[in-house]
């Protein structure tokens, strides 16, 4: 069975002679200036402050109740939670993260 978490490898050959991307040179440049760590960081204050996190708790430890606690894998904790977690960020968390990337974007001049 495969993870949820892990995408398949990549083929060395499908890489040679590939251009990257405009995103990836975005994430690039991002993780290269440790804007994408800070991000991150603000990400998860952000999700710890508005309850988010104690939220995704919340639901897995409902799913593990019903499951039983045996029975339960990281994967299949990760396949049910992540689509409600995904959509229950708040509007105002996102948007806030795409002012500080376009910030980001227009100071570094990319």
């Amino acid at each position: 069975r495969n993870s949820v978490n892990r995408p398949p490898t990549p083929d060395a050959a499908e890489d040679l002679g590939k251009e990257p991307m405009f995103q990836e040179i975005i994430n690039i440049k991002l993780i290269e200036s440790g804007e994408k760590e800070r991000l991150m960081e603000l990400l998860r204050e952000r999700l710890i402050e508005c309850g988010w996190k104690d939220e995704m708790k919340a639901l897995c430890r409902a799913f593990i109740k019903k499951k039983g606690r045996n029975d339960v894998t990281v994967d299949d904790l990760v396949r049910v939670i992540t689509p409600k977690g995904r959509a229950s960020i708040p509007d105002y968390i996102k948007a806030e993260l795409l002012q500080r990337i376009r910030a980001y974007l227009v100071q570094a001049a990319v």
